[in-house]
């Protein structure tokens, strides 16, 4: 994970389209305004407030914020794109991975149940936190729920799901992060 920094590593453009308003210095990307910040800037700001509050509490803040986001998102992409079902949730997977929080792999994936798993590697979190042993990846848990409560919701599956990390790379012993969505 040290490469990151590593300017002799491979490297790309974006492979997300990232428009700028020439007027209102808005970026934005498919139908939705985004921002750009240094990763060290969001992760401190994220450990200052964890410090404040507490890992548990402010897991419990993110997760609430962080499905409504996702359910919005794939609302709203969906719309863009004329894209829905697995779809969709391979598009927010893609573009997560894309925007620099790390790879987001769906390994399982049943909307009419409400059931996924998803692999995450190189987390932006970990590379700030290290090996912490303890699960640093709570900011993301809420948007698989959100996501597939959204896109199930679309396809009018009545499921409402929960999801919850059971691994992260800030463990001993772990290479890689593991996201569970059940029913709730």
């Amino acid at each position: 994970m040290s490469n990151v920094n590593n300017l002799n590593t491979a490297s790309h453009s974006p492979d997300m389209p990232i428009l700028v308003d020439n007027e209102t210095g808005v970026w934005t990307t498919d139908a939705l305004p985004m921002l750009y910040v240094p990763r060290h800037f969001f992760v401190n700001n994220h450990m200052g407030i964890e410090e404040e509050l507490g890992a548990e509490k402010y897991a419990d803040v993110l997760y609430k914020a962080g499905y409504k986001s996702a359910f919005y998102w794939c609302e709203k992409e969906g719309e863009e794109h004329g894209i829905r079902g697995e779809e969709l949730f391979e598009h927010y997977m893609k573009r997560l991975s894309q925007r620099g929080w790390g790879f987001f792999i769906t390994e399982e994936l049943d909307l009419e149940n409400g059931t996924a798993k998803v692999r995450l590697e190189n987390s932006a979190f970990v590379y700030q936190y290290g090996k912490v042993n303890r699960k640093v990846d709570y900011m993301f848990t809420g948007w698989f729920a959100g996501a597939m409560d959204q896109i199930a919701e679309t396809l009018g599956y009545p499921v409402k799901t929960v999801a919850k990390q059971t691994q992260c790379a800030a463990e001993e012993g772990c290479d890689v992060g593991y996201f569970e969505v059940t029913p709730r």
